[in-house]
């Protein structure tokens, strides 16, 4: 590689990597705990987990869906259902509701009930903490702004990392693969950490920064997804008032309808007329697979609201595929605990590489630009003067 070929990945590297490191910082701290979001959930909540037949089978003893639905309604009295989401484990069942159909995140209610009997069994509450650290690593409470501006960070990421292991090469030129050399000053034994640590995560680094770069994208891709395939979909419907809740057909039928038309999937979850996720008169039922893949790969069935019959099937497009993709593979949601447990790993060598590339930076950055690329094709052996302490 060429002097002026290093120079120029030097300082896309130095820069796309001063720029992101930050809030790269933050998203690892608050993105950590999330990983663990399920399991936290269990051991603090309150609710008991109950067993019995999933909530979204058909299997008897289970209430009707026009029966729950009305329960959630009587508990908030004035308001409209948005969502109705099935556990594919046991009988809990969830309805989300808002003063309106375009009612903000802030302004939903989300009501957790056992379908066997009807019973309440979580009353609406107060976000917790794993809401408060979520909400910060999606968007720090800015909304779509926060979100665009934290995948166009995504974006120098993953800049950064490609920068580096092109440096890589010449720096490790006159090295073997893994050297740490402990015995030198503590400054080169942490750029030896700083390299083997970011070359051992590079490809994980690199997905996790994709599928949040994807992810930041979510509600752009949703709102495409309404104004081209979903418009096609609901035909001569598309662009129709809001049906009210007064005119809705019967919503077990409208699950019959959307099951004849995909038989051997589960529903996941509804979404009622007006929603992001439906059109102004239509049900929009999304099914999902069995497998841990095409559970993620959500099927839309829209169904007429007010007479209950089948309007359209059809896959998502690719776009709305990566976006299904990316959220559970960001969060390592894929394989269990394991899985979880070797995400949580890489998050911690993910903090050392970021902490250690700014003690780099701060060591020298007084150096000329001259001395700092001889140190990327001497692998390190041309160092800055420094105290003993270094």
């Amino acid at each position: 590689m060429t002097r002026s070929a290093i120079r120029f990945w030097y300082l896309v590297h130095k820069w796309t990597s001063l720029v992101c490191t930050l809030f790269l910082l933050m998203l690892c701290l608050t993105g950590l705990p999330l990983i663990f979001h399920d399991e936290i959930d269990t051991l603090t909540s309150d609710t008991p987990p109950l067993s019995g037949p999933a909530s979204s089978s058909n299997a008897p003893g289970l209430l009707s869906l026009n029966t729950m639905l009305g329960r959630a309604l009587a508990e908030r009295p004035g308001e409209v259902p948005l969502y109705m989401a099935f556990d594919n484990e046991s009988p809990m069942l969830t309805v989300t509701t808002g003063p309106n159909p375009n009612a903000d995140a802030t302004d939903m209610t989300l009501l957790l009930f056992d379908r066997t009997n009807g019973r309440l069994v979580a009353p609406p509450g107060e976000e917790g903490f794993m809401d408060f650290l979520l909400e910060l690593h999606t968007d720090m409470f800015l909304g779509l702004p926060g979100m665009l501006f934290l995948g166009a960070m995504g974006v120098l990421f993953v800049a950064a990392l490609v920068s580096g292991v092109v440096l890589y090469a010449p720096f490790m030129r006159k090295l073997d693969f893994g050297t740490l050399r402990t015995s030198r000053s503590r400054r080169l034994k942490w750029l030896d950490w700083h390299n083997l640590l970011g070359i051992t995560a590079f490809a994980w680094m690199t997905v996790v920064g994709v599928t949040g770069i994807i992810n930041a994208l979510a509600t752009p891709l949703v709102d495409q997804w309404r104004t081209s395939a979903l418009a096609e979909m609901t035909g001569r419907e598309a662009g129709a008032a809001t049906l009210p809740p007064s005119r809705y057909g019967s919503l077990d039928k409208a699950m019959a309808s959307a099951r004849a038309a995909l038989p051997g999937n589960n529903p996941q979850f509804i979404a009622f007329p007006g929603g992001s996720y439906s059109s102004g008169h239509h049900y929009a039922v999304f099914f999902q697979g069995d497998t841990p893949v095409t559970q993620r790969l959500l099927i839309p069935a829209l169904i007429d609201a007010e007479s209950s019959t089948l309007t359209d099937v059809r896959p998502m497009p690719l776009s709305m595929k990566a976006l299904q993709l990316s959220q559970p593979l960001h969060f390592g949601d894929y394989g269990g605990l394991p899985l979880k447990l070797l995400w949580a790993a890489l998050t911690l060598f993910t903090i050392v590489v970021l902490g250690s590339g700014v003690y780099l930076w701060l060591g020298r950055r007084h150096s000329s630009l001259p001395q700092r690329l001889s140190e990327v094709t001497s692998g390190g052996r041309i160092e800055p003067s420094v105290s003993p302490a270094e």
